[in-house]
């Protein structure tokens, strides 16, 4: 949907299963239809599209199944503004942990999907609006550890920046690539995030195209696991020239380790997505795990961690429980500073992805009934702010 002060709003379509251009359209037709008839049934409803590399292949060589796509936009009263390409394959259904950041930007394999994605949103764009394609961020840390590794990662997002800058001005659309830090990778931090960038400039010589088709995927709750302070974190950006191409509005979760509170966990090990943890010790230093499942069992002989915080995308109108809150506090802060500066990005995307691993007593036992309320939950917030 189209906000007041120019932000598009949607949630991310990577809830749905689909592997394939037809299981994508069909969840189009299950769900997403019927969300827009719960939340913006009069007015232009914008979708965050998340294909896969399969789907979008399908998309692009099937007869005719581009510009039928485009048709039942227009029927439906939809437009797609962004498309979500850091999941690759199956993304539901099946063990995905560290393997969901294959292939990274050192292959060919991710550079080839990115700028396919480029060409679908190309395709679809409504006159005037701009597009993002947001990714991962380089690589998975334990699986980029050398320098050459660094530098093909860099040379490679320089190439999908190429095609996105040529593209553009083929086409006429304003095209972004959103990198997304995220924890325990390349990028995970601010200060990784300008570190990259700087040595981007560096090497290409402040080429003015990655100052105007390059910048990150903003994903709250991925930044407030890393314990970044959202003002500083924006000022840090913004004095490094680091533009957010789009905000991810997203919740984990935070907690002391008591032995309550990791009883409770032990509901949220689970098998298909990795959660990362970041425990803040007493002395302030930050302790990071690869999984959830490590944190719970390194915690039976370490006790001096103050807080946990659970990369674990959670409802966003999840309230606090009695061992854990959100951390609903970074993205209110987040959004203030876009109501005080709505030039800061123009697209927001809800995604949490999670439905089908949360437990019982956390999700709707209808996923369009939580992307109702989740909608519900950030229109409110938006509205306070002046911002819907």
């Amino acid at each position: 949907m189209i906000l007041p002060k120019g932000q598009h709003l949607t949630y991310c379509t990577n809830i749905h299963r689909g592997e394939s251009w037809a299981e994508t359209m069909g969840a189009l037709e299950t769900y997403t239809l019927e969300v827009r008839d719960r939340v913006c049934p009069n007015e232009p409803y914008g979708i965050g599209l998340w294909l896969s590399d399969r789907a979008s292949r399908e998309l692009t060589t099937e007869a005719n199944a581009l510009p039928e796509f485009r048709r039942w936009l227009e029927r439906n009263q939809c437009y797609v503004f962004t498309l979500n390409g850091f999941p690759y394959g199956r993304f539901h259904g099946g063990r995905v942990k560290e393997q969901v950041y294959l292939p990274d930007w050192t292959t060919e394999d991710r550079v080839a999907y990115t700028n396919r994605l480029f060409d679908i949103l190309a395709a679809l764009l409504p006159p005037g609006v701009e597009g993002t394609v947001s990714t991962l961020p380089g690589a998975f840390k334990e699986f980029a550890q050398t320098a050459s590794q660094a530098r093909a990662i860099r040379a490679n997002l320089f190439r999908c920046v190429g095609h996105a800058a040529r593209l553009g001005e083929k086409t006429g659309r304003k095209l972004h690539l959103a990198l997304e830090p995220e924890p325990l990778c390349l990028l995970e931090t601010v200060d990784e995030t300008i570190e990259f960038f700087n040595l981007m400039r560096v090497e290409h010589e402040n080429d003015s195209r990655l100052e105007d088709h390059l910048g990150i995927n903003y994903d709250t709750c991925h930044l407030a696991v890393e314990f970044e302070e959202p003002a500083l974190a924006l000022q840090r950006l913004r004095d490094h020239n680091i533009k957010i191409k789009k905000l991810h509005l997203s919740s984990a979760f935070k907690a002391q380790p008591t032995a309550s509170a990791r009883a409770a966990l032990q509901a949220f090990a689970e098998d298909t997505y990795l959660h990362q943890v970041v425990a803040r010790m007493s002395d302030g230093e930050l302790r990071r795990f690869k999984d959830l499942p490590l944190a719970l069992d390194a915690a039976n002989h370490e006790t001096d961690a103050e807080e946990w915080r659970v990369h674990f995308h959670i409802p966003l109108h999840c309230p606090a429980g009695d061992w854990f809150e959100p951390t609903t506090d970074h993205l209110l802060a987040i959004l203030d500073a876009l109501a005080f500066n709505p030039a800061m990005c123009s697209h927001l995307e809800m995604e949490t992805y999670t439905w089908e691993a949360l437990p019982f007593d956390l999700k709707s036992l209808n996923v369009v009934d939580q992307l109702a309320a989740e909608y519900a939950w950030t229109l409110e917030r938006l509205d306070a702010r002046g911002l819907a």
